[in-house]
Order: structure tokens, then C-alpha cells, then sequence
């Protein structure tokens, strides 16, 4: 296996990501099986999973793929027994599940006389259930699956839960209210698990990726025929880096949150990793 970039060494820990049957997730699996981690790869696409936990095992590393989805808490609480059974006790959770839905978007950024009555979905057309399903997926997507493994945590030195915020937490982006407060949610709850745990063992930090250009959001950021849409024009204004990141820029603010030497005394921060994004004011 490769070494890190910071050459953090994770031999004898196990290591759990959920949404890891997608792109920027299955590469923090990847990383951390690089670290010396073994690597339970969750999704509730299992195929997806287990094509990643097939790579990392061609690269020499130690994985395996569970079907999990992380609404369900007794769906969870199996899948956490089956990675103890199979792998060990959880050290390290990376809840990375998540995402978006058309239900809870806007088609326009602002809103316009006309609106309510116009061939278009406005503020007043998100759907309810749709919003429900980013904020759980999101939010309840987090706090199952710290429940389900945080128990193998508990009184033991050395664990930590990395969650997955986003620079939308800072200042929310138009169009996507739902995943922009459900991420600012994320952050809240980054601070509350922190000191929540404090006491057992446990640091809880997160990370905030900006624009990453990715299967997810490709539909926002490209047209059709591959070049760039209104939207991602803004995105790189506001950049002050004045472009997207990459998934391995990802890779020292991971490993350097779950590095026990690096940040033993670190819990409760979120880790902007945008560009500059969320410090820029525009002018």
C-alpha cells in the first residue's frame, strides 16, 4: 500500500465509512486502508461498495462491504455487530452519507412576481417529504450510525468520529435550503457529539469541503455537452483558488483530525477545505 501524505499509521484500527459507495467516500476508504486501517466500506448501493473494497483489497489493504442503509437504527446496530464480529471493535467512524434531492431545490436562485403562478418550482413548490428526506438522510444519517458504533468507543483511548459538513454550513448556496441547513446542522451536532464524548475516549471533528467537482453534483457544475454551466462561473469567482478541488486535497485534513499524535487534543472543529471559499466576501 501507498504511504499518507502524512504518514499516519492506522495499523491494528478499524476504520468505518458510511456512503462509501461514492466517489469522495470511497476514497477516504481508500486512504485509510493505505494508513493501515481495516476499512468496513458502508452503502446502501452494496455493489458500489464492494467494487471499492474489491480495489483496496487489490492494493493489499483489508476491506470489506456491508449493505446499510443508515435511516434504519437496527439496520445499523447489525451491520455494527457483523464489523466487530468480522473486522474488531470500531475506532474510527467517517459518517460520510449524505446528499440532495430535486424535491428540496429551487429551480431559480431568486425569487420573482410571477413565481407562484409560473411553469417553475419555486420556494412555495418544495416538496415536504422531499425536504424530510435531505435533512434525514443528512442529519439522522449521522446520528444513527454514531449510536450504532460510538457503543464500541466508549472507555477506549484512541477512537474518533469524523463527520462531513460542508461550506454550505458557513453560508448557505441558493437552490438547495434543505442540504444547506441539514450540513449546518452537521456542524452543530460536530460540536454537541464533542463534548458529549469528551469524557470517554471519543474526539468528534468534521471536515467542510467546498466544490468538488463529482458524479453528484456534475449536473449543477456541467451542460450536457461538457462545458461549464452559470452556476460554476460563480463557484469560481467566489473561489478565491479559482478552481474546483481535487478528492486528494481531502486527504491531510482526514488524516491529520483522526491522527491521535497530530490532534489528540483537537475535538470539535470543522475543517473548511474550500479554497478560500468560505473566508471570501466577494469583494
Amino acid at each position: 500500500m501507498n504511504k499518507n501524505v502524512l504518514n499516519t499509521d492506522l495499523t491494528g484500527k478499524v476504520a468505518v465509512v458510511t456512503g462509501a459507495g461514492g466517489v469522495l467516500c470511497s476514497y477516504f476508504a481508500k486512504v485509510l486502508a493505505r494508513a493501515g486501517a481495516k476499512v468496513a466500506l458502508l452503502d446502501l448501493n452494496f455493489d458500489a461498495a464492494k467494487a471499492y473494497a474489491d480495489e483496496i483489497a487489490a492494493e493489499g489493504g483489508v476491506a470489506k462491504a456491508y449493505a446499510c442503509n443508515v435511516l434504519e437504527k437496527e439496520t445499523c446496530y447489525q451491520v455494527a455487530d457483523l464489523v466487530e464480529a468480522e473486522l474488531g471493535k470500531c475506532d474510527i467512524l467517517i459518517n460520510g452519507a449524505g446528499g440532495n434531492n430535486p424535491r428540496a431545490t429551487t429551480d431559480k436562485e431568486y425569487f420573482e412576481l410571477g413565481d407562484i403562478d409560473a411553469d417553475t418550482k419555486s420556494f412555495f413548490d418544495l416538496d415536504a417529504s422531499g425536504v424530510g428526506f435531505v435533512f434525514n438522510l443528512n442529519f439522522l444519517g449521522t446520528l444513527i450510525p454514531t449510536q450504532a458504533f460510538a457503543r464500541q468507543m466508549v472507555g477506549r483511548e484512541g477512537c474518533n468520529i469524523l463527520n462531513i459538513s460542508s461550506m454550505n454550513a458557513y453560508t448557505p448556496l441558493t437552490k438547495i435550503p434543505a442540504y444547506s441547513g441539514a450540513k449546518a446542522a452537521i456542524s452543530n451536532f460536530t460540536q454537541w457529539l464533542a463534548v458529549h464524548f469528551s469524557k470517554v475516549g471519543i474526539r468528534v471533528n468534521a471536515i467542510a469541503p467546498g466544490f468538488f467537482s463529482t458524479k453528484q453534483n456534475a449536473a449543477l457544475l456541467f451542460n450536457p455537452d461538457g462545458t461549464p454551466t452559470a452556476r460554476t462561473g460563480k463557484i469560481l469567482a467566489a473561489t478565491p483558488m479559482g478552481r474546483f478541488g481535487e478528492s486528494e486535497e481531502l486527504e491531510g485534513g482526514l488524516l491529520f483530525l483522526i491522527n491521535e499524535k497530530a490532534a489528540g487534543f483537537i475535538t470539535g472543529v470543522v475543517l473548511p477545505i474550500d479554497g478560500g471559499f468560505s473566508a471570501y466576501s466577494g469583494v
